[in-house]
């Protein structure tokens, strides 16, 4: 992937400052579509795939049930699936997270019960042995998982999105900044962060809330903590009022995007966005360049409450 930490720019000339501005974003997006690009044809984003694809999508009633149990849950596998699928082992005195695993076996073809089920019912379908029925659900188990942080071993593979540079005084001045983009803002320490490995969130406390707020977990790179503000400003400036799943991953590259801008502006590396992208919208990173305006209008928002 390209690389992204030229020193910071700045539009000096007040006549022609909108047009450099333009066209130095547009120059800017057209770097990170490339970049994404190069990502998701990568040897280590093609890794960070096969790993993740490993991972089973639970039920959203299963999905329920493990954030009861332990909120801070990120990757959830069973007892042997950890050990045989990623050579980890589930460390000794946790306790299991408990799910409803599915029951699949053979199935009477009219009451749709298991074999056993079947023969104390009422049913009295006799067309075909049991032996010749088909597979399927027949209810459900209580079963045990663990999450990553209960296990230890080799390690997955994590893919480089974290920025990096000198980002001199720019957290401080985008936590000043956020009355006049209308947010609150909160950076929370890093021993009393509870959404799991969310570097950030925006979101709405109660409906009297007019503001977005924007809570961060604080850390030692000031380079990765700016991003991740900017990232959840451009959430709260873009998505605040949009309460719409299908269109998530498009709100997440235009956040990572309007970040990447404003980051690079300011002299980060934020090529790290790159594979944020592409772990978001690995099917199409065109999807950034047909957001430009959105991402772009942002960015210059962002930048123009900071300079003034």
């Amino acid at each position: 992937m390209a690389t992204t930490s030229d020193s910071s720019v700045s539009f000096d000339q007040t006549d022609t400052r909108s047009d450099e501005m333009n066209s130095t974003i547009e120059a800017w997006i057209d770097e990170l579509v490339a970049d994404v690009d190069d990502a998701q044809a990568s040897a280590e984003f093609q890794e960070w795939l096969d790993v993740q694809s490993r991972f089973h999508d639970y039920s959203y009633r299963n999905t329920l049930l493990i954030k009861r149990q332990c909120p801070e849950a990120t990757k959830v596998a069973g007892y042997r699936t950890w050990q045989e699928e990623f050579d980890r082992h589930v460390k000794e005195g946790e306790q299991a997270i408990w799910i409803w695993a599915p029951i699949i076996t053979k199935q009477c073809p009219e009451c749709e019960n298991s074999p056993s089920y079947h023969e104390d019912s009422d049913c009295d379908y006799d067309k075909t042995p049991p032996e010749e029925w088909s597979k399927g659900l027949v209810g459900f188990r209580p079963a045990p998982v663990f999450d990553i942080s209960q296990t230890e071993g080799e390690p997955l593979p994590e893919l480089g999105t974290v920025a990096t540079g000198d980002a001199d005084d720019l957290v401080g001045q985008l936590t000043d900044a956020a009355d006049d983009l209308g947010v609150t803002v909160q950076i929370v320490p890093e021993r009393e962060w509870s959404p799991g490995e969310a570097k950030g969130i925006c979101e709405r406390l109660s409906l009297a809330d007019a503001k977005p707020l924007v809570e961060v977990r604080d850390r030692e790179n000031d380079a990765d903590l700016a991003r991740t503000v900017i990232h959840e400003y451009a959430h709260a400036l873009l998505h605040f009022d949009v309460d719409d799943d299908i269109e998530r991953s498009k709100r997440e590259v235009e956040a990572e995007a309007v970040a990447y801008i404003v980051g690079r502006y300011y002299g980060l590396n934020t090529s790290g966005s790159a594979f944020y992208l592409a772990a978001w919208e690995s099917d199409d990173s065109e999807v950034v360049r047909d957001r430009l305006s959105r991402i772009s209008r942002t960015a210059e928002e962002i930048i123009a409450v900071l300079e003034d």
